[in-house]
């Protein structure tokens, strides 16, 4: 951890999540242009695919990035975005497929439907559907199969950590990829009774709201994460990585579990990419794991 023991469950009295997932205006999302400038992004980078369609619809579609010079079949990323489940596109994250990419991984960014025009769980199957598609076309652009690991940030850290908990997703979807690991950024991962809007619209109509939530349906059968939060994060609280953390690790799991000093919802996203790595170490950290589970062997 990069902050003490007591500094976190002095924060677990707190709701875990607050009104907005993110923020909320169509303006604060255009904060993420700057890091996608050319000059702040990382090199050695190629960008192979931009939107193909994975399934049928507008929101069905997603970017795929890659090494420039890779050595043999490079080990798989799916990065899903966040945006309360309601927003988000996948070009606003370019810096992260790119960052990824330039260190060996063929990287996805899926988009995937959103909150009012779908609910839980249509997003989830959107993005087992992108998994089910990479299962078949990623050799062709330079990924091992065998090698894919789901990486998310906010409630894309959300969709992420459940296809890997619950395999129905991509099954029902006839992907049958296996899963070697996980990175979740600022999830939210217990934050049932619904009590804010964003999640009562993405959630409320669910027939087992228990069942939503990723802290009741861990079992020995998940894959080892990383699982990180901002101590700063004041929107989706670092309570639901600790909790979380703590559940895997009672079933056996591997779990590195980080918190990052000073550092905010947001910023553990955009600490990925090469203007703001200097904040906090997360893709650092985030590769050394994913190397740990021999991807880059």
């Amino acid at each position: 951890m990069n902050v003490s023991r007591r500094t976190l469950l002095s924060m677990l009295g707190a709701s875990a999540v607050a009104p907005a997932l993110v923020p909320t205006s169509a303006s604060a999302l255009s904060l993420m242009d700057p890091f996608n400038v050319a000059s702040a992004m990382d090199g050695g980078v190629v960008k192979l695919g931009d939107g193909i369609a994975y399934a049928g619809g507008p929101r069905s579609l997603l970017d795929v990035y890659s090494p420039q010079n890779p050595t043999g079949n490079a080990p798989v990323v799916m990065f899903i975005y966040g945006g309360a489940w309601k927003m988000g596109e996948r070009w606003e994250y370019e810096f992260v497929g790119r960052a990824l990419a330039s260190r060996g991984f063929v990287t996805v960014i899926p988009d995937y439907r959103l909150v009012p025009e779908v609910a839980y769980p249509a997003f989830l199957y959107d993005c087992a559907a992108a998994a089910a598609w990479i299962e078949k076309n990623i050799g062709a652009y330079g990924g091992d199969k065998g090698k894919f690991f789901l990486a998310g940030h906010s409630a894309g850290a959300y969709n992420a950590v459940m296809l890997a908990l619950d395999p129905a997703y991509m099954r029902d979807v006839g992907a049958g990829l296996r899963v070697s690991g996980v990175a979740g950024l600022a999830g939210p991962y217990d934050f049932y009774p619904f009590t804010f809007g964003e999640v009562q619209d993405a959630f409320g109509s669910a027939a087992n709201p228990e069942g939503t939530q990723p802290v009741k349906i861990v079992t020995p059968e998940a894959p080892p994460m990383f699982l990180a939060s901002g101590i700063n994060d004041m929107i989706v609280k670092p309570v639901n990585t600790h909790n979380l953390s703590e559940k895997l690790r009672e079933a056996g799991i591997a779990v590195d579990e980080r918190y990052y000093e000073s550092i905010g919802h947001m910023e553990i996203v955009t600490s990925l990419g090469a203007m703001m790595r200097w904040r906090a170490p997360v893709l650092e950290h985030m590769i050394g794991f994913f190397a740990s589970l021999n991807a880059l062997a």
